[in-house]
């Protein structure tokens, strides 16, 4: 008989440690790309859409060796963030059962975010490789490489509204995730919004290098990963001891 229990008890413990391991994975590669941020010279200030093509010419050519770092860094990190949101995943699926329609829609949007965001280090990578070509075939990979950077929210977007849709349904009485998860998640949808202007502005809060487009929109991204963090590990935590692998 204990030998049955344990095996019962054994995919439950195997399930609980596996979300462990892809949160706290999620989370050391996000440090590491926090390393590349701060690494890429583009990014302190944030450049200009407006600079001239000489200028962004000459950005490449001084600074090949760190894009390179950075975003070599991004194309090979940026992936080993998808662990963290399929824990994400994992515990939508926990919620009511209309939440898992949520669920796979948000695993798609969490995937192709991160095709796009490899996209864009290409293009930087691509700019880098040949620092001395024409600076206006640098100026048009460097266009490319900014708007796809910061421009294309929609996958983003859909994540955070997903989720906030999904808490909202969670209405059992073991809810997996508090109620301000869900509003939390719905602010941060809402300030992906103006970086869609990064395709159309090369002036203002929602050009690529605006205060909307560029800070608030990353910094959304950075305070999610943390704050879900948290909330994840709290979670992660309360099934344990629902399943009875924990106290």
């Amino acid at each position: 008989m204990q030998i049955l229990v344990e095996a019962e008890d054994l995919p439950k413990t195997t399930n609980i440690r596996t979300q462990l391991v892809a949160l706290w994975t999620g989370l050391v590669f996000a440090v590491v790309m926090l390393i590349a941020f701060v690494a890429f010279p583009g990014f302190w200030p944030p450049m200009s859409p407006t600079m001239p093509a000489e200028e962004v010419a000459a950005f490449y050519r001084d600074n090949t060796a760190w894009i390179r770092f950075s975003m070599v860094t991004y194309n090979l990190c940026g992936v080993m963030l998808l662990p963290f949101y399929i824990v994400i995943v994992v515990q939508m699926k926990r919620m009511a059962t209309q939440s898992h329609v949520f669920a796979y829609c948000y695993l798609t949007a969490a995937v192709s975010g991160a095709t796009i965001f490899a996209l864009s280090n290409i293009f930087f990578l691509v700019a880098a490789f040949r620092p001395d070509r024409n600076p206006e075939l640098v100026l048009l990979l460097n266009d490319l490489a900014w708007i796809t950077f910061v421009a294309p929210i929609g996958m983003i977007f859909a994540q955070f509204l997903l989720l906030a849709i999904a808490v909202y349904f969670d209405n059992g009485p073991n809810p997996v995730f508090p109620r301000w998860v869900g509003h939390y998640s719905l602010v941060s949808a809402i300030a992906m919004l103006p970086a869609a202007g990064a395709a159309v502005f090369k002036s203002g809060p929602m050009a690529w290098d605006g205060l909307l487009a560029f800070w608030v929109r990353n910094g959304a991204v950075a305070a999610f990963v943390v704050v879900m963090f948290v909330v994840l590990r709290a979670a992660i935590h309360r099934q344990a001891v629902e399943e009875g692998v924990a106290q």
